[in-house]
């Protein structure tokens, strides 16, 4: 069920730096054209890096590692595409359905062709309330038991991240910040929150990596890297605009896999559009620290 393309294949078999590429970002992350115009300026900057960029989706049930330009521009335009995560794999394999993988599908899929880097904008985590509806995203899971690094901006700030870190160390994956001692907050760059271990260089995230593999401890590793601060939105600000959001998808009762697209498409309206810039600024700068981070760890194998 695995289509792994030609450039792809190439780069692997080679040892060239790798960095996978979700697809849910395309499809229920932002409005078209502006997911398409994202999606391809992310592989420019990984390529700008001397990396490979492997966007990964799914297509008629095939999963597809490394999409073509015009797959993503399908993807950019299509109705309907399944959110995926881990659960709804067998589903939409079977069903021959177009797929849009979420951080934990894509871990899936790139541990299965061999990449050990994927760069995202935010990780899922435990949302606020977890406590009486266990919502609890099936990224940290994931993270807990499949082998590869995730670059991020951190949890996504709408959830409970106090809880999300405690549940991150009871799974036993270290949270690392990238030149920072605190865990960034995706919209702004710290949220008061320690991070396990503050990392300096690419080169020293590549030997924990290549150390937690040659050892056989099994799992991910979170690398988290602050939105640059051009783009960081106030604490207060976007705290106010996310408690908005949350109250008006209770009244709507919205619930499960629809919670982040709406509050993601809610809190750009609220803030005029500032947190949609800041979505593309961190991706943008997560795309880079993933691609140098994939360069160092070719020169440990």
């Amino acid at each position: 069920m695995i289509y792994i393309s030609e450039e792809i294949k190439k780069a692997l078999k080679e040892n060239k730096p790798v960095v996978a590429l979700e697809s849910t970002i395309i499809s229920h992350g932002m409005p078209y054209p502006k997911n398409v115009e994202t999606a391809l300026k992310v592989e420019e900057v990984i390529k700008e890096q001397g990396a490979v960029a492997a966007t990964i989706g799914i297509i008629d049930g095939v999963a597809v590692i490394g999409m073509s330009k015009e797959q993503i521009e399908q993807f950019g335009q299509k109705q309907g595409i399944v959110k995926t995560s881990r659960r709804d794999l067998p589903i939409v394999y079977a069903d021959k359905l177009w797929g849009a993988t979420t951080v934990s599908a894509t871990m899936i899929l790139a541990h299965q062709a061999g990449i050990e880097v994927f760069v995202t904008g935010g990780i899922g985590g435990v949302h606020k309330g977890a406590t009486k509806t266990m919502d609890i995203s099936a990224d940290l899971i994931e993270l807990s038991k499949t082998n590869v690094s995730v670059v991020c901006a951190g949890a996504k700030a709408i959830l409970d991240l106090p809880l999300t870190l405690e549940y991150l160390e009871t799974m036993g994956v270290p949270v690392l910040g990238y030149k920072t001692d605190e865990l960034p907050c995706f919209y702004s760059k710290s949220s008061g929150l320690k991070v396990d271990y503050r990392v300096d260089s690419p080169s020293q995230i590549a030997k924990i990596i290549h150390e937690k593999r040659i050892n056989n401890l099994s799992g991910g590793i979170l690398i988290t890297n602050p939105i640059p601060d051009e783009y960081s939105i106030d604490h207060k600000i976007i705290d106010k605009i996310i408690e908005e959001a949350l109250q008006e998808m209770e009244e709507k009762n919205i619930k499960g896999k629809e919670c982040t697209p709406f509050l993601l498409k809610r809190i750009t309206e609220l803030s005029g559009g500032k947190s949609l810039e800041a979505n593309i600024a961190l991706v943008l700068n997560n795309a880079r620290l993933g691609a140098n981070i994939a360069k160092e760890l070719t020169k440990l194998k």
